[in-house]
Protein backbone atom coordinates (compact mmCIF):
# COMPACT_ATOMS: atom_id res chain seq x y z
CA UNK A 1 0.00 0.00 0.00
CA UNK A 2 1.82 3.57 -1.16
CA UNK A 3 0.69 6.36 0.49
CA UNK A 4 0.33 8.71 -2.22
CA UNK A 5 2.03 12.38 -2.22
CA UNK A 6 1.29 13.48 -5.23
CA UNK A 7 -0.01 13.20 -8.74
CA UNK A 8 0.86 14.45 -12.09
CA UNK A 9 -2.26 15.45 -13.94
CA UNK A 10 -1.94 13.68 -17.96
CA UNK A 11 -3.49 15.38 -21.12
CA UNK A 12 -5.17 11.83 -20.79
CA UNK A 13 -7.11 12.68 -17.69
CA UNK A 14 -8.23 15.64 -19.66
CA UNK A 15 -9.59 14.16 -22.61
CA UNK A 16 -11.52 11.16 -20.61
CA UNK A 17 -13.34 13.62 -18.63
CA UNK A 18 -13.88 15.64 -22.08
CA UNK A 19 -15.38 12.43 -23.30
CA UNK A 20 -12.47 11.74 -25.72
CA UNK A 21 -10.42 9.04 -24.41
CA UNK A 22 -12.30 6.62 -23.08
CA UNK A 23 -12.02 4.94 -19.48
CA UNK A 24 -14.82 3.36 -17.13
CA UNK A 25 -17.77 5.58 -16.25
CA UNK A 26 -16.55 6.51 -12.08
CA UNK A 27 -13.28 5.50 -12.16
CA UNK A 28 -10.73 7.27 -9.94
CA UNK A 29 -8.25 9.25 -12.14
CA UNK A 30 -4.75 9.61 -11.99
CA UNK A 31 -2.00 7.76 -13.07
CA UNK A 32 1.51 9.65 -13.09
CA UNK A 33 1.77 8.89 -9.02
CA UNK A 34 4.81 9.06 -6.16
CA UNK A 35 4.73 8.00 -3.08
CA UNK A 36 5.82 6.26 0.08
CA UNK A 37 4.82 2.45 0.93
CA UNK A 38 2.98 2.20 4.38
CA UNK A 39 2.41 -1.14 4.24
CA UNK A 40 3.27 -4.74 2.74
CA UNK A 41 2.60 -8.12 2.04
CA UNK A 42 4.56 -11.23 3.99
CA UNK A 43 6.67 -11.61 0.46
CA UNK A 44 6.97 -8.48 -0.81
CA UNK A 45 11.09 -7.93 -0.64
CA UNK A 46 11.82 -5.56 -3.49
CA UNK A 47 10.79 -2.62 -1.42
CA UNK A 48 9.92 -1.82 2.51
CA UNK A 49 7.81 0.48 4.02
CA UNK A 50 8.84 3.73 4.05
CA UNK A 51 10.56 3.34 0.93
CA UNK A 52 10.09 6.50 -1.71
CA UNK A 53 8.21 4.73 -4.95
CA UNK A 54 6.80 5.54 -8.11
CA UNK A 55 3.61 3.99 -9.32
CA UNK A 56 4.01 1.90 -12.60
CA UNK A 57 -0.18 2.00 -13.94
CA UNK A 58 0.58 0.05 -17.03
CA UNK A 59 -0.17 -3.64 -15.23
CA UNK A 60 0.21 -6.96 -16.81
CA UNK A 61 -0.84 -10.88 -16.36
CA UNK A 62 2.90 -12.24 -17.18
CA UNK A 63 1.99 -15.10 -18.82
CA UNK A 64 0.03 -14.45 -22.14
CA UNK A 65 1.33 -14.82 -25.42
CA UNK A 66 2.55 -11.32 -25.67
CA UNK A 67 4.01 -10.98 -22.07
CA UNK A 68 5.48 -14.13 -22.51
CA UNK A 69 7.54 -12.40 -25.56
CA UNK A 70 8.26 -9.44 -23.71
CA UNK A 71 5.67 -7.16 -25.33
CA UNK A 72 3.94 -6.21 -21.74
CA UNK A 73 2.28 -3.61 -23.04
CA UNK A 74 0.30 -5.41 -25.07
CA UNK A 75 -0.68 -7.71 -22.60
CA UNK A 76 -3.99 -9.49 -23.64
CA UNK A 77 -5.74 -9.31 -19.60
CA UNK A 78 -5.54 -5.56 -19.40
CA UNK A 79 -9.27 -4.92 -19.17
CA UNK A 80 -9.93 -3.79 -15.55
CA UNK A 81 -6.46 -3.34 -15.16
CA UNK A 82 -4.94 0.15 -16.32
CA UNK A 83 -4.35 2.50 -13.08
CA UNK A 84 -6.36 5.83 -13.52
CA UNK A 85 -8.05 4.77 -16.80
CA UNK A 86 -10.35 1.69 -15.61
CA UNK A 87 -8.91 0.37 -11.73
CA UNK A 88 -9.31 3.26 -9.69
CA UNK A 89 -6.60 5.60 -9.96
CA UNK A 90 -4.17 7.96 -7.62
CA UNK A 91 -6.14 11.10 -7.46
CA UNK A 92 -6.61 9.53 -3.61
CA UNK A 93 -4.61 9.16 -0.32
CA UNK A 94 -3.36 5.48 -1.47
CA UNK A 95 -3.35 2.98 -3.63
CA UNK A 96 -2.58 -0.89 -3.09
CA UNK A 97 -0.42 -2.56 -6.15
CA UNK A 98 1.42 -6.05 -6.78
CA UNK A 99 4.99 -5.23 -5.79
CA UNK A 100 6.24 -5.33 -9.65
CA UNK A 101 4.29 -2.19 -10.23
CA UNK A 102 6.46 0.39 -7.95
CA UNK A 103 9.78 1.22 -8.26
CA UNK A 104 12.30 2.94 -5.77
CA UNK A 105 12.96 6.59 -6.38
CA UNK A 106 16.52 7.14 -6.65
CA UNK A 107 18.01 8.54 -3.42
CA UNK A 108 18.13 12.70 -3.65
CA UNK A 109 15.94 12.69 -6.96
CA UNK A 110 13.28 15.64 -5.74
CA UNK A 111 9.77 15.10 -5.41
CA UNK A 112 9.24 17.24 -9.21
CA UNK A 113 11.31 15.00 -10.39
CA UNK A 114 10.35 11.74 -9.81
CA UNK A 115 6.48 12.86 -10.41
CA UNK A 116 7.90 12.93 -14.31
CA UNK A 117 8.82 9.17 -14.11
CA UNK A 118 5.74 7.72 -15.71
CA UNK A 119 5.45 10.23 -18.45
CA UNK A 120 9.37 9.87 -19.33
CA UNK A 121 8.69 5.95 -20.19
CA UNK A 122 6.26 6.74 -22.43
CA UNK A 123 8.37 8.94 -23.84
CA UNK A 124 11.01 6.94 -23.90
CA UNK A 125 8.64 4.03 -25.67
CA UNK A 126 7.91 6.00 -28.54
CA UNK A 127 11.21 7.80 -29.27
CA UNK A 128 12.40 4.41 -29.58
CA UNK A 129 9.88 2.80 -31.37
CA UNK A 130 11.17 5.75 -33.82
CA UNK A 131 14.81 4.76 -33.90
CA UNK A 132 16.13 8.22 -33.61
CA UNK A 133 19.66 8.40 -34.63
CA UNK A 134 22.44 11.23 -34.96
CA UNK A 135 21.54 11.96 -38.29
CA UNK A 136 17.91 12.49 -37.97
CA UNK A 137 16.24 15.93 -37.81
CA UNK A 138 13.13 15.45 -35.57
CA UNK A 139 10.25 18.03 -35.15
CA UNK A 140 8.09 17.85 -32.33
CA UNK A 141 4.63 18.90 -32.48
CA UNK A 142 3.53 20.03 -29.02
CA UNK A 143 5.13 21.68 -26.41
CA UNK A 144 2.97 20.70 -23.48
CA UNK A 145 4.60 18.15 -20.84
CA UNK A 146 4.86 14.73 -23.23
CA UNK A 147 6.39 17.25 -25.96
CA UNK A 148 8.76 18.86 -23.74
CA UNK A 149 10.14 15.68 -22.86
CA UNK A 150 10.10 14.42 -26.41
CA UNK A 151 12.17 16.55 -26.99
CA UNK A 152 14.55 16.61 -24.40
CA UNK A 153 14.91 12.92 -25.00
CA UNK A 154 14.79 13.10 -28.72
CA UNK A 155 17.94 15.42 -28.75
CA UNK A 156 20.16 13.73 -26.68
CA UNK A 157 20.54 11.39 -30.40
CA UNK A 158 19.24 13.31 -32.96
CA UNK A 159 21.25 15.85 -35.08
CA UNK A 160 18.67 18.56 -34.12
CA UNK A 161 14.73 18.84 -32.21
CA UNK A 162 12.45 21.83 -33.50
CA UNK A 163 9.15 22.24 -31.14
CA UNK A 164 6.61 23.61 -32.50
CA UNK A 165 3.53 24.70 -30.67
CA UNK A 166 0.45 27.63 -31.01
CA UNK A 167 -0.15 28.68 -26.92
CA UNK A 168 1.83 31.92 -25.92
CA UNK A 169 2.08 30.26 -22.20
CA UNK A 170 3.80 27.10 -23.99
CA UNK A 171 5.72 28.87 -25.81
CA UNK A 172 7.89 30.65 -23.88
CA UNK A 173 8.71 27.84 -21.31
CA UNK A 174 9.83 25.92 -24.39
CA UNK A 175 12.13 28.63 -25.82
CA UNK A 176 13.36 27.98 -21.95
CA UNK A 177 14.64 25.08 -22.59
CA UNK A 178 15.27 24.85 -26.23
CA UNK A 179 16.92 26.48 -29.34
CA UNK A 180 14.37 25.68 -32.04
CA UNK A 181 11.13 26.62 -31.20
CA UNK A 182 8.26 27.86 -33.97
CA UNK A 183 5.12 29.71 -33.71
CA UNK A 184 2.42 27.84 -35.44
CA UNK A 185 -0.45 29.99 -33.87
CA UNK A 186 -2.86 31.48 -36.36
CA UNK A 187 -0.98 29.26 -39.17
CA UNK A 188 -0.56 25.74 -40.37
CA UNK A 189 1.79 23.81 -38.53
CA UNK A 190 3.62 22.04 -41.51
CA UNK A 191 3.73 25.41 -43.60
CA UNK A 192 5.23 27.47 -40.68
CA UNK A 193 7.73 24.74 -39.58
CA UNK A 194 9.15 24.05 -43.29
CA UNK A 195 9.44 28.19 -43.69
CA UNK A 196 11.77 28.39 -40.38
CA UNK A 197 13.73 25.24 -42.05
CA UNK A 198 14.27 26.67 -45.17
CA UNK A 199 11.92 24.08 -46.43
CA UNK A 200 14.05 21.43 -45.37
CA UNK A 201 11.72 18.19 -44.04
CA UNK A 202 12.56 16.63 -41.07
CA UNK A 203 12.97 13.12 -40.85
CA UNK A 204 10.84 12.33 -37.56
CA UNK A 205 7.72 13.92 -36.61
CA UNK A 206 6.18 13.26 -33.38
CA UNK A 207 2.60 14.29 -32.99
CA UNK A 208 2.02 15.01 -29.07
CA UNK A 209 -1.15 16.60 -30.04
CA UNK A 210 -3.22 13.55 -30.98
CA UNK A 211 -4.46 16.09 -33.55
CA UNK A 212 -1.59 16.55 -35.69
CA UNK A 213 -1.23 13.69 -38.16
CA UNK A 214 -2.17 15.56 -41.26
CA UNK A 215 -0.29 18.10 -40.48
CA UNK A 216 2.54 15.54 -39.44
CA UNK A 217 2.27 13.49 -43.04
CA UNK A 218 2.37 17.21 -44.63
CA UNK A 219 5.19 18.03 -43.03
CA UNK A 220 7.61 14.72 -43.09
CA UNK A 221 10.48 13.92 -45.56
CA UNK A 222 10.61 11.02 -47.79
CA UNK A 223 11.25 7.82 -45.93
CA UNK A 224 10.83 9.44 -43.02
CA UNK A 225 8.97 8.17 -39.52
CA UNK A 226 5.82 10.28 -38.18
CA UNK A 227 5.05 8.76 -34.29
CA UNK A 228 1.35 9.26 -33.05
CA UNK A 229 1.51 9.62 -28.85
CA UNK A 230 -1.10 12.00 -28.27
CA UNK A 231 -4.53 10.55 -27.62
CA UNK A 232 -7.43 12.10 -29.09
CA UNK A 233 -10.59 9.09 -29.78
CA UNK A 234 -12.59 12.65 -31.66
CA UNK A 235 -10.09 13.08 -34.35
CA UNK A 236 -9.95 11.59 -37.59
CA UNK A 237 -7.93 12.17 -40.69
CA UNK A 238 -8.48 10.69 -44.57
CA UNK A 239 -5.74 9.03 -44.87
CA UNK A 240 -4.80 7.27 -48.73
CA UNK A 241 -2.29 4.54 -48.62
CA UNK A 242 -0.54 5.47 -51.52
CA UNK A 243 0.80 8.67 -49.62
CA UNK A 244 2.77 6.16 -47.51
CA UNK A 245 3.99 3.36 -50.25
CA UNK A 246 5.11 6.27 -52.64
CA UNK A 247 7.23 8.08 -50.25
CA UNK A 248 8.12 5.37 -47.85
CA UNK A 249 6.78 7.00 -44.75
CA UNK A 250 6.22 4.69 -41.90
CA UNK A 251 3.56 5.60 -39.32
CA UNK A 252 4.25 4.29 -35.67
CA UNK A 253 2.21 4.10 -32.82
CA UNK A 254 4.12 2.81 -29.69
CA UNK A 255 1.20 1.98 -27.56
CA UNK A 256 1.92 1.82 -24.12
CA UNK A 257 5.54 1.29 -22.64
CA UNK A 258 6.79 -2.04 -21.58
CA UNK A 259 7.69 -3.16 -18.42
CA UNK A 260 11.80 -2.85 -19.25
CA UNK A 261 11.48 0.54 -20.23
CA UNK A 262 10.11 1.79 -16.95
CA UNK A 263 13.25 1.18 -14.85
CA UNK A 264 14.99 2.83 -17.60
CA UNK A 265 12.91 5.67 -17.40
CA UNK A 266 13.70 5.81 -13.21
CA UNK A 267 17.79 5.98 -13.89
CA UNK A 268 16.99 8.78 -16.66
CA UNK A 269 15.38 10.73 -14.19
CA UNK A 270 18.07 10.57 -11.99
CA UNK A 271 20.26 12.06 -14.06
CA UNK A 272 18.37 14.54 -15.46
CA UNK A 273 16.88 15.44 -12.17
CA UNK A 274 20.26 15.39 -10.89
CA UNK A 275 22.11 18.97 -9.11
CA UNK A 276 23.49 20.92 -12.43
CA UNK A 277 26.93 21.38 -11.93
CA UNK A 278 28.76 25.00 -11.50
CA UNK A 279 28.61 26.38 -15.26
CA UNK A 280 26.94 23.34 -16.99
CA UNK A 281 24.36 26.63 -18.59
CA UNK A 282 21.58 24.51 -19.94
CA UNK A 283 18.28 27.20 -19.51
CA UNK A 284 17.43 29.66 -16.84
CA UNK A 285 15.95 29.82 -13.07
CA UNK A 286 16.17 27.34 -10.18
CA UNK A 287 16.25 24.17 -10.08
CA UNK A 288 16.98 21.08 -12.89
CA UNK A 289 15.33 20.54 -16.27
CA UNK A 290 12.87 18.26 -14.86
CA UNK A 291 11.91 20.33 -11.97
CA UNK A 292 11.44 23.34 -13.91
CA UNK A 293 8.48 21.33 -16.41
CA UNK A 294 6.60 21.21 -13.00
CA UNK A 295 5.38 24.66 -13.00
CA UNK A 296 2.08 24.16 -10.53
CA UNK A 297 1.07 22.00 -7.78
CA UNK A 298 -2.65 21.80 -6.48
CA UNK A 299 -4.09 19.87 -3.05
CA UNK A 300 -6.55 17.46 -4.14
CA UNK A 301 -9.59 19.30 -2.83
CA UNK A 302 -8.84 21.99 -5.31
CA UNK A 303 -8.75 19.29 -8.36
CA UNK A 304 -11.19 21.61 -10.55
CA UNK A 305 -8.36 24.87 -10.39
CA UNK A 306 -5.92 22.34 -11.55
CA UNK A 307 -7.78 21.15 -14.62
CA UNK A 308 -8.99 25.05 -15.19
CA UNK A 309 -4.89 25.78 -15.43
CA UNK A 310 -4.87 23.18 -18.43
CA UNK A 311 -7.50 24.47 -20.44
CA UNK A 312 -10.35 23.68 -18.82
CA UNK A 313 -12.92 20.88 -19.09
CA UNK A 314 -15.35 22.81 -20.87
CA UNK A 315 -15.18 24.13 -24.58
CA UNK A 316 -15.85 27.62 -25.15
CA UNK A 317 -17.83 27.92 -28.83
CA UNK A 318 -17.21 31.70 -28.79
CA UNK A 319 -13.66 30.99 -29.11
CA UNK A 320 -13.34 28.61 -32.07
CA UNK A 321 -12.67 29.90 -35.55
CA UNK A 322 -15.15 31.67 -38.29
CA UNK A 323 -15.65 28.04 -39.94
CA UNK A 324 -16.59 26.20 -36.82
CA UNK A 325 -13.33 24.76 -35.92
CA UNK A 326 -12.41 24.05 -32.24
CA UNK A 327 -9.49 26.41 -31.59
CA UNK A 328 -6.94 25.35 -29.33
CA UNK A 329 -7.07 25.94 -25.44
CA UNK A 330 -5.14 28.55 -23.73
CA UNK A 331 -3.05 27.49 -20.57
CA UNK A 332 -1.88 29.65 -17.86
CA UNK A 333 0.41 26.04 -16.75
CA UNK A 334 2.74 23.65 -18.14
CA UNK A 335 3.04 20.83 -15.68
CA UNK A 336 0.60 20.40 -12.57
CA UNK A 337 0.76 18.40 -9.98
CA UNK A 338 -1.91 17.19 -7.57
CA UNK A 339 -1.04 16.50 -4.29
CA UNK A 340 -2.84 13.94 -2.05
CA UNK A 341 -0.43 14.60 0.63
CA UNK A 342 -1.50 17.14 3.34
CA UNK A 343 1.73 17.70 5.34
CA UNK A 344 4.37 20.18 5.25
CA UNK A 345 7.17 19.51 2.54
CA UNK A 346 11.17 20.29 2.31
CA UNK A 347 12.87 21.75 -0.16
CA UNK A 348 12.90 18.63 -1.98
CA UNK A 349 8.90 18.30 -2.48
CA UNK A 350 8.89 15.19 -0.57
CA UNK A 351 7.28 14.98 2.89
CA UNK A 352 9.86 16.37 5.93
CA UNK A 353 7.83 13.98 8.38
CA UNK A 354 8.20 10.77 6.15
Amino acid sequence: MVEIVGTGVCGTDRKILLGRFPARPGVVLGHEAVGVVRETGAQVRSVGVGDRVVVNPTLYCGWCVPCRRGATNFCRHKAGTEVGVDRDGTYAQTVTLPERFVERVPAGLPFRSAVLIEPLACVLSNVEAASVTFDDTVVVLGAGPIGMLTALVAARRARRVTVAEPDGYRLERAREHFAHVVDVAGTDPAEAVLKTSGGERPSVVFDTTGTGLDAALRLIDDGGRVVVMGFDDTYTVPLRPLQLTNRGIKLIGAGDYRADIFPVAVDLAAELGAPRRPGSGTGTGAGTLLERLVTHEFPLERYSEAFTALGGLTRDERADGDDGTERPPSYDALKVVIRSHRGPVGADGWPVDL
